[in-house]
Order: structure tokens, then sequence, then C-alpha cells
């Protein structure tokens, strides 16, 4: 039988105001701040059971703007579950958009059919409060995956929630996003 999501993880949403929508979920909404950075905050009402359920990021042009979904995430229970996804999305034709380590979870990135932003993701069982999405090679072994997946989360461990990185684990971010991606 082939891999099932087995919830919502979150939503996506492209924000003019950034601070503007901060508030809302913050302050109105009543929700904790969790992951933040220079383009985007992360939302959750319970973050002991989940680091997020609301994304917001940067780039809405207009409030007239339609493109305002900018993903939509369901969980699987394990790493196979998430090899079986990519395998089907190749298979299918669609659109695959990029697989990475958010140290927390590893995401699988693709379109559904009508060119909507989907992910799938599969929590690896680290706590990061970082917004970090390091290239990932899952058809690597179990061992590989997750000793990538833990390289991810030593740089990242240190930041605290709610808060930005330190420029310094900005920065180590960057090198290993670029040494993952083969940029260096």
């Amino acid at each position: 039988m082939s891999a099932r999501v087995n919830g919502l993880g979150h939503i996506g949403f492209y924000v003019k105001d950034l601070e503007v929508m901060k508030e809302f979920y913050g302050n109105f909404m009543g929700m904790k701040l969790t992951k933040v950075g220079p383009i985007g905050a992360f939302f959750s009402a319970d973050p002991e059971g989940v680091d997020h359920e609301i994304a917001l990021m940067t780039g809405r042009q207009s409030l007239d703007d339609p493109q305002w979904i900018q993903q939509i995430s369901m969980r699987v229970d394990s790493l196979d579950d998430l090899r079986d996804f990519k395998r089907r999305i190749l298979e299918r034709g669609y659109q695959l958009d990029r697989i990475v380590s958010h140290a927390s979870a590893i995401g699988c990135y693709f379109r559904d059919p009508e060119n909507n932003p989907t992910e799938v993701f599969w929590l690896t069982g680290y706590t990061s409060w970082a917004q970090i999405g390091i290239p990932i090679d899952i058809d690597q072994s179990d061992e590989a995956v997750m000793a990538d997946v833990t390289r991810s989360y030593e740089v990242a461990k240190n930041v605290e929630m709610g808060t930005p990185p330190t420029p310094e684990t900005a920065q180590a971010i960057r090198e290993l996003g670029a040494v993952a991606a083969g940029v260096r």
C-alpha cells in the first residue's frame, strides 16, 4: 500500500506586511511566535505539540494579489513514507521543487495537479526553532539521512523559540545550505 498523509501540518500564507500579521496571529489570535526571521514568522497554538501551524512569508505584492497561499503542508509517519511520496510525485510527473532538512522535519515540496504549492513532511525527532531549509538526499540510507539532519540541527540548535538566529548562526545556516546544494 502506498504512503498516505496522517494530518494537516500547517498552512503557509504570503503576506504584504509581516509585522501587522505577526501582531494579528500573536496578540489577537493568541498564538505563540515560534520561528522568526527577516522574511517569515511561524506560529503555534501548542508549541510543545507542534512547532508551527501557521507560516507567514513575505512576498505578497498587494492585498488584491490572488496568490496568497504559500503552501499547504501535511505530515507523514515515516522517512519511508516520505520516500514513497517522492517516488509517486516523480512517477506522476508532478513538479518536485525541493527536498530539505528543517532539522525538526524533512520537507518534500512539490506542485499538485493545479500547480498549488504542497509539502509532505516527516518529523525527525529534533526540536528546532530556526527557519532552516538545507537540501537533503532522502534516497541515501536512513543513517546517512539522519547524519545530514543532525548537521542541520547542530547548526540551528541554539536558536530560541520566537527569536531570529544570531548573525553568526544565520551565516552558518547559509554556508551549510551552500555546501549541501553543491554551491561551494
